[in-house]
């Protein structure tokens, strides 16, 4: 076998590998978006069919889904809700975590190596876990459920966010701050003026990590949204769908209502997907 056939040989088997990464991870998301347009009869049709079909075999859109979804005033609410909730929890860990990530990055303290350490513990505990004493803690402090979900959030991103960011001002040259001490720049004025937009991969790939993990969560959204139905995000109320016209599970309205909720995301990847390939790569090659 020559060099070249077994390049080529290579270059198929890679591209045989990735289109059935991309099968395999795309799949899922067709599926829900096929049964999205399919009444609750062709839903039931055996065998499946991978478009939309009636029983007499030809192509029909069942559309009364997505009317059910944008009329259902509890769903548009869980909208807002959510957006307000995951937008506070991205801004307030970027916020955050920014500072901490210059701090444990660039400045030198005692104690620096157990900081880290202890933010690096604090990703390892399940929601599970921590769930029952979150619950009273709220509880006894009586907040609101939305208030609380951004606070419990913070919990899980914010150490996330500060570890990666970490990393990021860490691999920033030291004469960046050398030269910007030179000119009589202050500390502060070095983190905002100048090393901040070094780092603007890093905080739009974390703000988005941070931002799909509080619109998608659902655990903590279901506890302490259960006595303030109004409040509920996206997640608990694609959970518990109401069928508006069937007596069974809602399955079509639930597909077109999870549908609906990841447009938001794909967007944003789409929008930032430059920024998210430079920040996932930097750092990777040095020199």
């Amino acid at each position: 076998m020559t060099s070249q056939t077994r390049e080529r040989l290579n270059r198929t088997l890679l591209w045989i590998l990735i289109i059935g990464m991309a099968i395999w991870m795309l799949f899922p998301f067709y599926w829900a978006l096929n049964s999205s347009f399919k009444s609750e009869n062709q839903l039931q049709m055996m065998p499946t069919t991978f478009v939309p079909r009636s029983a007499t075999g030809d192509v029909s859109f069942f559309l009364r889904n997505y009317e059910a979804v944008f009329t259902n005033q509890a769903f548009v609410r869980a909208i807002l809700n959510s957006a307000i909730v995951a937008i506070s929890v991205t801004l307030l860990s970027l916020a955050i975590g920014a500072f901490a990530g210059f701090a444990l990055g660039k400045l030198r303290y005692q104690g620096k190596t157990a900081t880290l350490y202890v933010i690096l513990a604090m990703t390892m505990f399940p929601q599970i876990a921590v769930l029952t004493g979150l619950y009273a803690i709220i509880n006894n402090l009586g907040l609101q459920a939305i208030p609380s979900l951004i606070i419990t959030y913070l919990l899980f991103t914010l150490p996330f966010t500060a570890w990666v960011l970490t990393a990021f001002f860490r691999e920033l040259p030291l004469e960046i701050m050398q030269s910007a001490q030179v000119d009589g720049a202050s500390p502060f004025q070095t983190f905002y003026m100048i090393l901040l937009p070094l780092t603007a991969p890093a905080l739009v790939t974390t703000g988005l990590l941070a931002f799909i993990g509080a619109w998608n969560e659902y655990l903590f959204a279901l506890t302490f949204t259960s006595v303030q139905p109004d409040a509920r995000t996206l997640p608990v109320i694609i959970a518990n769908f109401p069928s508006q016209f069937s007596r069974q599970v809602p399955f079509g309205e639930i597909m077109a209502a999870g549908v609906v909720s990841s447009i938001p995301l794909i967007l944003l990847v789409f929008i930032f997907q430059r920024r998210i390939v430079a920040g996932l790569t930097a750092g990777a090659v040095k020199g």
